[in-house]
């Protein structure tokens, strides 16, 4: 497969670098070219360089990993070649969720369907853990405020079929555990189904096991504020994890 990376830094040049160790064919791009010489070299010129307009056509499939500053840019000069590919979003909005002060999400879920008890109902949890997320789901993440920043890039680009997945974890985390049982969880979040098909491919042929999270609305648990962030957590464990992150949310 060709797999155009948008974003060389910590974690597009290192997925960039895992997906061409897995054969497939891989265009990196960044604002200073020059600066991949290294890494290139290093990958015995099995990574080519290319602008962001360029890779982005170049990929069959595309992992959006530019820092959220130059998200709205990035997306401005390739949303035609955008136009119905997998695009993989591993940002993460600078602040938290757009709207949502980090931290905000203890304490969001206070609407009359989802106080006291029924923040932990068995029924509404298993509803948003075992997916499609449903009417349930909906409401409980309604109730968090602001669009994720997933929501944000579909916007700027409604032609393409975004995953969010690779963004609540630092490249460091990935390293160390990638490929080692018990095999680390890898939240995907997406409203697509060949977009979540094609990113539990590539997570799985990466060494991790992917964990269905939920649509574009839940990518917000696994973004900067959320209480997926920075969580490691392995495969067996991960049903429970994401049944806790929601039971907070209230």
């Amino acid at each position: 497969m060709r797999i155009g990376v948008i974003g060389a830094g910590q974690l597009g040049g290192t997925l960039a670098a895992w997906c061409a160790e897995s054969g497939h064919e891989v265009a990196v791009t960044s604002r200073h070219p020059e600066r991949l010489r290294e890494q290139v070299d290093r990958m015995n010129w099995k990574l080519r360089v290319m602008s962001i307009a360029q890779a982005a056509a170049f990929g069959d499939m595309v992992i959006f990993a530019p820092n959220w500053s130059g998200a709205k840019e990035a997306v401005d000069l390739t949303r035609t070649a955008l136009e119905g590919k997998v695009v993989i979003d591993g940002t993460n909005p600078e602040d938290g969720v757009p709207g949502i002060p980090a931290g905000s999400f203890t304490g969001a879920f206070t609407g009359s369907y989802l106080t006291g008890a029924s923040a932990k109902d068995p029924e509404l949890i298993a509803a948003a853990v075992n997916g499609p997320p449903g009417e349930a789901y909906d409401r409980m993440m309604d109730g968090a405020g602001s669009k994720s920043g997933l929501e944000t890039l579909i916007e700027w680009a409604p032609g393409a079929h975004w995953v969010k997945a690779f963004n609540n974890l630092s490249t460091d985390v990935l390293s160390r555990r990638r490929g080692h049982d018990p095999l680390l969880a890898e939240f995907v979040c997406t409203d697509e189904r060949d977009a979540r098909e094609a990113a539990c491919q590539i997570i799985r042929e990466l060494g991790f096991a992917p964990f269905y999270a939920g649509g574009a609305k839940a990518a917000r648990l696994t973004e900067t504020g959320g209480p997926l962030q920075a969580r490691e957590v392995d495969v067996q464990d991960a049903t429970d994890a994401l049944a806790d992150a929601l039971a907070t949310l209230r």
